[in-house]
This record gives structure tokens, C-alpha cells and sequence, in this order.
């Protein structure tokens, strides 16, 4: 069935808006205090920067749907552009369970004085995660048509918050000082392990203008409304990650910053010094809201790749039909949501809420970030493709998109290597790092199987079609 091009330019301004941002990464960055500031600054020279150009280069020459999985299709080969599209994937899924934790946490402050026992309690969480991975889907379901306002509500509902976290930091600054020391001292990156580490987190969060590119074929002209809505929204990536950060310190001590829920707890206090304790309730929803839409959009976006997958042939036909009525891919939002469902559990199973997240949070990083080693390697094999009339012309031409390919693939590559090491107050350093390699070699090994699975599978077919033809 053709696809419905139904996503406009504020669509995909507010999509980049609550998929390349997250308050959760704002809660993580204050909680290593002043010296985040200038980490946010670097790591959006040396990640969202590049891989901003890069994303529109590559969109504009092939809008097609599949994005990345298209790209490294073309620069590579099947191999490679199955097995980008399957880490991307699989690697995306915790993300929903430890997005969904970072927005109970927060929406736990609308109970009020019940919050503390909420967010000590593993029913609730698991309870909210579940909920709200099954709107996230149910939506999505219903098509980009009905989806797209779940995902723009929570592009609104971040924009908004991150609005008033400023606000009320900007206050408390004025009438009772920083709760941080903001110097040239306190602001100087470390070059410690810890903070190498955090790097890497840092070079994480700053992804996300890869993800519309899945949903190519559903943008009106999206040769012109990426570039155009990655610039109206970058501004705001900015400001949520640089100035939240920032307003988060003003209020709480670094030390003190919970990365779970950091966000709601600065603005938890800042209100009650000034008597507004009504706004809590009010900030927990919008936080909550904020990351329901996170889920929302990165849920349609890699069912765009099982789609063209099972286009492609590498897996079940089922997985390449979209709903004659609706226009989603069924099978791949329903297989993704079962998976996450999976790993609520299993992410709660035998630990606290704390030991749960973190966990979530941290099977996510190395993986996620192999695609996009593919994806600027693509850009270095396509760089010098030649522009034509209906492509986006980048400042500085092929040369801007070679420069910033090589800055993007030395940082995602140093990146992984950080991403690796334990933290140091790990109790078992060993075991950590063998859980990290063990889960990034089972993402690999279960792709190379799948594919090769699917390319057997598909030559049965093409082979029994034939037999009958003649």
C-alpha cells in the first residue's frame, strides 16, 4: 500500500524536539555538577552537530523510508544495512522501560506527600511503564495520523517545563543564590575515568536527528521539512539540555541530585521556598507527558524498521504490511511492545527501583551507538554524491559533510570504548564489563542469524514461486 504522507514541518520540528532531547539526561548531567555545562557544549560540536549534517545530506539524497537502514543499504550493502537497522532496533527497546521509570519517578511528585513511598514501590513503577508503553503503541497502531499528537503534546509538554525549570532557577538564583558554585574551576571538564564515562553518556544523549529520517516516506517533501525542522528545533535541543541543566544546579547541590528524578526534585524545591507548591502537580504531569511522547515517537519510528526489513525479505512478509486502514506497521509495534514489556520485568526482577533503572539505562548505550558508526561511515562513502536540483545544498558542500562524518565517527568510536568501563563504584568491575560485551556480542550474533535466516527463507520462496510460474 502507498504510504500516507502525513507528517508537516511542525510534526517533525516537535518530533526532533522530544526525540533528540530528554530530562532525564539533564537529571543525569546535573548530578555531575558544574563541569556538565561545558560537556553539554562540546558533546553538541562533536555528536549532534555532525550528525545533524549528516543526517540531512544523506536524507535529502534518499528520503526513502528506513532512514539509516536505507543508507547503510546503499553504502554497504544488505549486510550491513540489516544489521545497522537490527542493533538500532533491538538496542532501542530498553530505552522505552528506562524512559518510562524516569517518568514515574517525576510523575510520583503529583501524590504529594505520598511521592517518597510511591517511588519506593516496584508495582507502581512497573504499573506506570506498562501504561504507558501501551498508549505509546495503541496510537501508533492507529496511525501517524491519530499518533503524531501524542508525540507533539510531548514535544509541547517539554518545551513547556523546561520553560518554567528556567523560570523558577532564574528566581531562586535572584532571591536566594546557587545551591552550586558556578567558577571556571568548578566548570572545567574532568579527564577522570568517571568522567570519561559520563562522555560517553553525554555523546548518547545528544543522538536522536537519525530517528524522523525511519518515517522519510510518511513526511511530506522530506527533502526540504528535515533540515528545516531539525533547524527550527535544535535551538530548543539546546536550551532544554544547556539552561535545564543549569537551573536544575541552581536549586540542588550536585550531590544531592537524584538522576532519577532530578528535574521535578529542583522544581519540587524551588516552589516550596517561594509558597507555589502548586505547580508541583502541575510540572510532574507535564514531565510525565513529556516522556510518554518520547515513547510515542521513538515507537513509530524503528517500526519503520522491521517494516522494511520484512519488505526486504529478511524477515516474515508480516513485518512489510502495513494496516489497510490505518497505515502502520501492526507487527512491528506489537513485537516491539512485547519485548519491552518483557524486559520491565525482567529489568525489576530480584533488584530495587534504583538497581532496576540503572540497569535499563545502562544496556543501552554501546549498542545504540554501533548504528551510527554505519551511518557515518555512509556519509564518508556517499559524501561526494552530487547535488541536484531537489536536494537540500549544504555551506561548504562536500567537503562540510566529510569533516563533519570524521568529527561524528571518532567521537562515536571513542564514545563505545568509555561507555564500556565500569563505574567506580561498581562492586564487581569484571562482571560488569562482561555483561556489557556479552549483551553487545548477543545483539550482533542474533542479527548475523536472523539475516541469514531471512535470506534462506527468501530464497525458498523465490525458488517455490518460480517452480510454480513454469
Amino acid at each position: 500500500m502507498e504510504l500516507r504522507r502525513t507528517l508537516g514541518l511542525f510534526d517533525v520540528a516537535l518530533f526532533f524536539v522530544v526525540a533528540c532531547s530528554n530530562l532525564q539526561w539533564v537529571a543525569a548531567a546535573a548530578a555531575s555538577g558544574p563541569s556538565a555545562v561545558a560537556v553539554w557544549i562540546i558533546g553538541a560540536f562533536a555528536m549532534f552537530a555532525p550528525l545533524s549534517i549528516a543526517v540531512i545530506f544523506l536524507s535529502s539524497h534518499h528520503p526513502d523510508e528506513g532512514g539509516l537502514y536505507v543508507w547503510s543499504k546503499r553504502a554497504f550493502g544488505p549486510f550491513a544495512g540489516f544489521l545497522t537497522g537490527w542493533t538500532y532496533w533491538a538496542s532501542t527497546l530498553p530505552y522505552f522501560p528506562a524512559l518510562l521509570y524516569f517518568a514515574a519517578g517525576n510523575t510520583a511528585f503529583v501524590a504529594g506527600s505520598h511521592a517518597a513511598e510511591l517511588t519506593r514501590s516496584p508495582a507502581y513503577f512497573i504499573a506506570f511503564a506498562l501504561a504507558g508503553l501501551a498508549l505509546a503503541t495503541i496510537v501508533n497502531v492507529y496511525g501517524l495520523t491519530i499518533g503524531k499528537w501524542l508525540n507533539n503534546s510531548g514535544g509541547i509538554a517539554r518545551w513547556t517545563i523546561t520553560l518554567l525549570l528556567v523560570t523558577l532557577g532564574v528566581a531562586a538564583l535572584w532571591r536566594f543564590g546557587s545551591a552550586t558554585p558556578f567558577t571556571l574551576a568548578t566548570m572545567r571538564p574532568g579527564l577522570a575515568l568517571k568522567d570519561l564515562i559520563f562522555w560517553s553518556v553525554i555523546a548518547f544523549a545528544w543522538t536522536g536527528p537519525e530517528a524522523v529520517s525511519f518515517m522519510g516516506g510518511e513526511i511530506g517533501n522530506p527533502r526540504r521539512t528535515i533540515p528545516l525542522g531539525l533547524a527550527l528545533a535544535a535551538p530548543a535541543i539546546a536550551l532544554i539540555y544547556i539552561a535545564g541543566t543549569v537551573s536544575v544546579l541552581t536549586a540542588v547541590p550536585p550531590a544531592h541530585v537524584d538522576p532519577a528524578s532530578g528535574v521535578m526534585q529542583a522544581i519540587g524545591r524551588i516552589a516550596s521556598r517561594f509558597g507555589w507548591n502548586a505547580l508541583t502537580p502541575v510540572a510532574a504531569l507535564l514531565v510525565g507527558l513529556s516522556c510518554i511522547g518520547s515513547a510515542s515517537a521513538w515507537c513509530g519510528a524503528i517500526a519503520r524498521i522491521p517494516f522494511v526489513a520484512g519488505i526486504d525479505d529478511y524477515l516474515p512478509p508480516v513485518f512489510g504490511r502495513m494496516h489497510p486502514r490505518w497505515g502502520s506497521p501492526v507487527a512491528a509495534l506489537a513485537t516491539a511492545a512485547i519485548i519491552s514489556a518483557i524486559l520491565i520485568f525482567l529489568g525489576q526482577s530480584g533488584t530495587s527501583v534504583k538497581g532496576a533503572y540503572t540497569v535499563l539505562v545502562s544496556s543501552t548505550v554501546i549498542t545504540t551507538l554501533i548504528p551510527f558508526v554505519f551511518l557515518f561511515g555512509s556519509a564518508l562513502k556517499m559524501h561526494a554524491e552530487p547535488d541536484t536540483p531537489r536536494t537540500i545544498r549544504i555551506w561548504g558542500g562536500k567537503w562540510t559533510v566529510l569533516i563533519a562524518a570524521l568529527v561524528g565517527m571518532a567521537t562515536t568510536l571513542i564514545a563505545i570504548v568509555f561507555a564500556g568501563f565500569p563505574a567506580d563504584d561498581d562492586p564487581n568491575k569484571v562482571l560488569a564489563v562482561a555483561k556489557v560485551v556479552g549483551l553487545t556480542v548477543a545483539v550482533l550474533l542474533s542479527g548475523v542469524a536472523i539475516y541469514l535466516a531471512g535470506r534462506r527463507k527468501a530464497a525458498e520462496r523465490r525458488s517455490h514461486t518460480l517452480s510454480h510460474t513454469s
